[in-house]
């Protein structure tokens, strides 16, 4: 990990393995879904709550897992998720039945939520400076490869069916690596000092905020394969009104749950709009892309999951150079970012468009989107952290990765819902993915044109640095015990 400095490699290679744990189980399961479903004798219903359960209980519960590390800190509460985390993975591989692998993936999704706000929070703690630029390359290196991660793995791991297991091995594997990863965490994440916050959690703030997010994640996870009824669309409405009763209530509060000032300031509000148009983009096209290569084109469930592989690869290369290129251009680094994404839709439109599909002309019109996603996030995270004090830190990283959920759920909703409608047989199936990704190159200079927006109202950049971790007084930098 080039640009970092000497002690901080450790502690960011320990929160980014969590990041990609909880990334890769984020996707692992839809490769296993069949196999699930054949062992346990799982309805469709029961089928979807294994797979959406994780997502729902996830993305609920990361503001709020934010604030409990904004109490407690960031170190306490990663390691407490990641104890979760491996014991919900236990009771997932061992489920003897339906009911208790949805229980135990709830009780995952609930555990991730604890953990990854914290890396963020860790991260923008720690670094400043091009040594936070370089980090967070790698942090968008663990968000985009766990996704595909997940559904390379978990089909190398069905496929093999260790010793009779089935699909019992995607969730036990993290057993493992969670004990490592544990005590890695102990070994080398800086330990809380006593400057910490103890002010209590904002119980009422909690509950609406759930209520909130449920109404409108609920209908968005499960409405499509529901073919949108009724209670879908007033769910969806009901979630507004909610919304604006949390806002009334964060306003009351002395101890808010979110810090409201923050979405308030026109850099961090465009930000997060542009970053979650563009992962928007990127969540729907995994959705999107495996349909049309296994249902459109007939290709096997392992063509579909390798041909985003020069997808990551481009995202990779494209976070770690973020801090080698000039100081002067990286207010228009989101930007660009976003238009390089843009022109990856767009190539791979037309390299659909003229049959080409499913050979290499595909994986490379992909890389070009891989590199500007890579860019865009890596550029859209470090202004929306630079433009954000550190005291802020938990309530900066609670929002991002809520927001990202969101997006990515109405992403996956809507393109899903416009792809299957549109691709009625096999034979419309090009000119339905044509017209998605042509769709996905739209909002991602949608994105651009917010990027520009944010730059220009943050505020004066932070003080140049040469690259040292962040020092605050009272706080070690690393725990030995």
């Amino acid at each position: 990990m080039s640009g970092l400095p000497d002690g901080t490699r450790w502690p960011l290679v320990v929160l980014l393995s969590g990041q990609l744990m909880v990334n890769v189980d984020l996707a692992i399961v839809n490769t296993a879904a069949p196999s699930i479903q054949h062992t346990l004798r799982a309805g469709d219903g029961e089928l979807e709550l294994v797979v959406s359960g994780y997502i729902l209980a996830y993305a609920v519960l990361l503001i709020t897992g934010a604030r409990l590390g904004a109490i407690h800190g960031y170190r306490r509460l990663f390691l407490c998720g990641l104890v979760g985390f491996v014991l919900a993975s236990l009771a997932c591989g061992l489920a003897p039945g339906t009911g208790w692998l949805i229980a135990a993936r709830v009780a995952q999704g609930a555990a991730a939520a604890l953990m990854v706000p914290q890396v963020l929070s860790g991260i923008q703690l720690t670094f400043s400076g091009t040594a936070r630029t370089a980090a967070i390359g790698y942090y968008s290196l663990a968000l985009s490869g766990g996704a595909v991660l997940g559904q390379l793995l978990g089909g190398v791991l069905v496929s093999a069916d260790l010793f009779g297991t089935g699909w019992r091995p995607i969730f036990l594997i993290n057993v493992p690596l969670g004990a490592v990863l544990l005590a890695a965490g102990f070994r080398y994440l800086p330990r809380d000092d006593g400057a910490r916050r103890r002010e209590p959690l904002d119980l009422r703030g909690v509950a609406v905020l759930s209520l909130a997010l449920l109404l409108a994640v609920v209908p968005l996870v499960f409405g499509r394969e529901a073919g949108w009824p009724l209670w879908t669309w007033v769910s969806l409405a009901a979630s507004v009104p909610v919304l604006g009763w949390f806002v009334a209530t964060q306003r009351r509060t002395a101890n808010p749950l979110v810090n409201l000032s923050l979405v308030r300031r026109p850099a961090v509000r465009w930000g997060l709009i542009a970053h979650g148009a563009s992962t928007l983009t990127y969540l729907a096209l995994l959705f999107v892309l495996a349909v049309y290569l296994q249902r459109g084109l007939g290709l096997s469930p392992a063509y579909s999951g390798f041909a985003l592989v020069t997808w990551v690869a481009a995202f990779g290369i494209a976070g770690p150079l973020l801090p080698r290129l000039p100081s002067r251009l990286s207010h228009l680094m989101p930007a660009l970012g976003c238009a390089i994404l843009a022109l990856g839709y767009l190539a791979t439109t037309l390299t659909a468009a003229t049959g080409h599909a499913s050979g290499p002309v595909l994986l490379g019109v992909l890389a070009i989107g891989g590199f500007g996603l890579g860019l865009s996030s890596a550029a859209l995270i470090t202004h929306l952290t630079t433009a954000t004090p550190t005291d802020h830190a938990p309530d900066l990283s609670g929002l991002i990765s809520t927001n990202a959920q969101l997006w990515g759920a109405i992403g996956v909703a809507a393109a899903g819902t416009a792809y299957l409608s549109l691709a009625q047989t096999p034979s419309q199936a090009t000119t339905a993915f044509t017209v998605i990704t042509a769709a996905f190159s739209a909002l991602a200079l949608a994105a651009a044109g917010a990027s520009l927006l944010a730059t220009r109202a943050a505020p004066s950049p932070e003080p140049p640095s040469s690259g040292q971790a962040v020092q605050r007084p009272g706080r070690q930098r690393s725990d030995r015990s």
